[in-house]
């Protein structure tokens, strides 16, 4: 018995031999080479966090689809899912071709002349070109799709097409450069608001902002829809068909917000965890404030307010998220919740038609 327990130890060593001739030609392990690791690891977290934040984000335009349905009359389901569809598409493209370029291209402060058509994704860093554009190309995306709810039921389809199409290849763009320009390429030279010291850490001015001011254009020069104010300019109730389909879409529209604001890092790092919190507390506190609101004027809570306050407090945090704290966050999202309600109520008594809200919320 004692042989063959040697003759196995003895095999096992002849075995053993080469592994540790490996061992011993294998370059030692340092400091260097654990820092070259940890920093391969975190790049390819950065990587992994900042598309998955911008599939989130793409999440968001179901979410905008399905509110500005439920908002509007069921005859015009079929056109609004179009708008959503094609906004999405046809303003990828152009984003792609000209747009990203003006918005994160080196250029003079106003507007940006390099990277069209992804020229810039060559060479090692081609493939965080391809990562940096997908997560902007949602949030541009985002920009367009405001505009198809306040303009929504008389609206021509090829024209809202034709207007997406001029936000992402050009409207969006520059003010973004103007903001973020230097966000890309580190060019001290981009953004002039930026320079400045303007901070808007996930776009609550340079998406929402930019999409509320360009509906209410659209919305002044398409005019009101037929019957929504008799003639002495009261207003007369047009109500949406499907109201748990909005309810639904703001549902999306919360969930994508946790890509929207937190992913705006470009980062796998703990900030996102803060970011995350500030984002969920302002927009549980603009549904909770325009809820009670509601429920005071009243005398029984609203649901579309209810709705439109959530995403109120949704866009109220979005530019400062990472720069308040919890309690802060709250009442942000108490304020926007009520303002919002005044805001809707307003642009009705100057006979502003928004069928679901959009300039008010954003």
């Amino acid at each position: 018995m004692k042989k063959k327990v040697f003759i196995l130890l003895a095999v096992g060593a002849l075995l053993a031999l080469p592994i540790l001739g490996f061992a011993d030609d294998a370059a030692p392990l340092t400091l260097d080479g654990v820092k070259a690791s940890v920093d391969a690891v975190q790049n390819n977290v950065n990587f992994v966090w900042t598309l998955v934040a911008a599939f989130l984000v793409f999440v968001m335009q179901a979410g905008f689809a399905m509110v500005e349905s439920g908002f509007t009359r069921a005859k015009n389901a079929c056109n609004i899912m179009m708008k959503n569809t094609m906004d999405f598409c046809v303003g990828a493209i152009a984003y792609w071709a000209v747009g990203f370029g003006l918005m994160f291209g080196t250029g003079t402060g106003f507007f940006g002349h390099s990277d069209f058509f992804l020229s810039g994704a060559v060479g090692d860093g081609a493939a965080w070109n391809y990562a940096f554009w997908m997560f902007q190309v949602v949030f541009a995306a985002t920009t367009a799709t405001i505009i198809s709810g306040g303009v929504a039921e008389r609206t021509k389809f090829s024209a809202y097409i034709a207007y997406s199409a001029i936000v992402s290849l050009v409207l969006y763009p520059v003010f973004g450069h103007w903001a973020w320009g230097n966000l890309f390429h580190g060019d001290a030279s981009a953004g002039w608001l930026a320079k400045l010291g303007f901070i808007d850490f996930a776009g609550s001015t340079v998406v929402h902002s930019m999409g509320g001011w360009l509906t209410l254009a659209g919305i002044i020069i398409v005019g009101p829809r037929i019957g929504k104010f008799d003639k002495n300019g009261k207003v007369k109730p047009i109500p949406g068909h499907n109201i748990p389909l909005a309810a639904l879409g703001v549902f999306l529209l919360f969930f994508g917000w946790f890509g929207f604001n937190p992913g705006s890092t470009t980062a796998g790092t703990p900030q996102t965890a803060g970011i995350a919190v500030t984002t969920c507390l302002a927009g549980a506190a603009g549904a909770v404030s325009a809820m009670f609101f509601t429920w005071m004027r009243y005398k029984k809570p609203d649901v579309g307010m209810t709705l439109n306050g959530l995403l109120a407090g949704l866009v109220a945090i979005t530019a400062g998220c990472a720069n308040v704290t919890p309690g802060s966050a709250v009442i942000i999202g108490l304020v926007a919740g009520v303002l919002v309600v005044l805001s809707v109520l307003f642009f009705d008594k100057i006979r502003i038609d928004d069928p679901v809200g959009a300039v008010s919320v954003h």
